[in-house]
């Protein structure tokens, strides 16, 4: 055995004992993960699924957006972001996008302040009642407001990264759901909030107001067992035509 091939063994050994593997990588094959958020918003993108403006709720420091952008590039774009503390970054973002805007508040099925969980930056979730620490009172808005209020078009692409106040957000978007070819949401395997539903329960929801699922992407276990966590599901309108047909070739 070469000194290669002993390091190698070596490396495998030690990622096989925390259950990994490491398999060789065809550099021709050009094999990439297609549960990725990128590549769904890729295929969202090829599908031809018309989208005017992007609303993208929770959007910290506009990344997301930034992603986005690179497959729905003359969209216009609203972000709405809860924590202050990403305020200048949107700033900057703004200035330097064409087509974008943002507004600095929690979304849910109301107008008035809310309490906002700012221990983890690009966490967090909104409250009706007030968290033990780390607590903060933040203006909340409702999205059909606030799509009234700034003239933006339709049809829309909403994205939801809020931590397990997804219906709250959902209740007070009714009109813009109605218009909407494209929902991204972050759900989760477990009731995360006393107001969040179980991934399947989200589904189920959805599919009573006219959704269903076409892609899974950005699955994760969570690190307290390896126990399936969250993942983002991308959701269009129940009559598209990916509908139509229901085999697998």
């Amino acid at each position: 055995m070469t000194v290669r091939s002993k390091i190698l063994s070596f490396i495998k050994s030690g990622f096989k004992k925390r259950g990994y593997d490491i398999v060789p990588v065809d550099m021709n094959s050009g094999c990439v993960n297609p549960f990725t958020m990128e590549e769904g918003l890729k295929r969202c993108a090829q599908r031809g699924i018309p989208i005017e403006t992007v609303i993208d709720i929770g959007a910290s420091n506009g990344s997301w957006t930034e992603l986005c952008r690179q497959f729905f590039p003359d969209a216009h774009y609203f972000l709405v972001e809860a924590q202050p503390c990403h305020e200048p970054e949107l700033k900057k973002f703004r200035e330097k996008t064409p087509k974008t805007d943002y507004l600095l508040a929690a979304a849910g099925n109301r107008k008035g302040s809310i309490y906002f969980d700012v221990s983890d930056p690009f966490g967090g979730v909104a409250s009706e009642t007030p968290f033990k620490k780390d607590c903060m009172e933040v203006p909340v808005v409702r999205i059909d407001d606030e799509v009234a209020a700034r003239s933006l078009q339709p049809p829309y692409l909403l994205k939801l990264d809020t931590h397990g106040f997804e219906i709250p957000i959902l209740e007070g978007s009714i009109s813009t759901l109605k218009d909407t070819n494209l929902l991204i949401l972050e759900v989760y395997n477990f009731k995360i909030s006393p107001v969040g539903l179980k991934f399947y329960e989200i589904c189920a929801y959805l599919e009573g107001k006219g959704f269903r699922p076409v892609e899974i992407v950005d699955l994760m276990l969570r690190q307290y067992d390896s126990a399936f966590w969250q993942m983002d599901i991308f959701f269009i309108r129940s009559d598209r035509k990916e509908f139509l047909h229901s085999g697998y070739k």
